[in-house]
């Protein structure tokens, strides 16, 4: 297996980039730029092979530290340094499609094919680091103070999507956007669990057919440190 230094020049991947430019480099390539050096017993080349064989069987998703660092001559900081460049790869080119929510009305169009539904349906949208949308799942269909959701439901989600934060939504066939006492109920719910497991939960949308929404975080809900939370929590029980 050849070294970097056995290379013509104009062969190198960085000379290479500069000459004809990063889409004339194989990936292979790209990955032995990115990895940077390699040793004595594991030449660079050889590293980025063994890396290029893994992205080709598992699905960027599943790539993880240690996947990574079990390549011989790959390293944790290695692998870190790995990761970091697909998931700035992935959050700003692969998943720019992907909605980017910074407001309730960035969430609407997601919604709306459930608005005139004559059930209440309950939807957990799971989001990335970027707050962009991984996936938006239908997790309850009914009458949340007839059949209560389980907030398991909801998380088991999170973690299937490796969601780094979560908003649930639901529709109101009555058209009210006021919030009943099980709505706030499983609000606080998800919101406690969501702090213990490092999912927060962004928000929850209350939604109807003719286009209008209650946001509990727009109006405050969110605002309080955890003990708060619990507070209300025992608070809403008792009503």
């Amino acid at each position: 297996m050849k070294q970097i230094k056995d290379l013509y020049e104009k062969d190198k991947p960085r000379e290479k980039l500069l000459l004809k430019g990063v889409s004339a480099l194989s990936n292979r390539e790209l990955i032995a730029l990115i990895f940077g050096s390699g040793g004595k017993d594991h030449p660079l080349m050889s590293i980025s092979k063994e890396i290029e064989k893994l992205l080709e069987d598992e699905k960027l998703e599943a790539l993880d530290i240690g996947k990574l660092s079990g390549i011989p001559g790959v390293g944790n900081s290695k692998a870190c340094q790995i990761l970091a460049a697909f998931e700035l790869a992935k959050r700003f080119y692969i998943e720019s499609e992907k909605p980017l929510i910074r407001t309730p009305e960035d969430l609407l169009p997601l919604l709306k094919d459930y608005a005139d539904k004559k059930q209440e349906h309950f939807l957990t949208v799971t989001l990335d680091g970027s707050r962009r949308v991984i996936d938006v799942h239908l997790t309850f269909i009914g009458t949340l103070n007839q059949a209560p959701l389980h907030p398991r439901e909801v998380f088991a989600l999170a973690f299937t999507d490796r969601a780094a934060s979560i908003i649930v939504a639901h529709n109101h066939p009555s058209g009210s956007l006021i919030p009943s006492n099980e709505d706030k109920k499983i609000t606080k719910q998800l919101r406690e669990i969501g702090f213990f497991m490092g999912i927060e939960l962004l928000d929850h949308i209350i939604f109807t057919k003719g286009g209008g929404y209650y946001s509990f975080a727009g109006n405050g809900w969110f605002t309080g440190n955890c003990i708060e939370i619990l507070k209300v929590s025992e608070e809403i029980k008792q009503v």
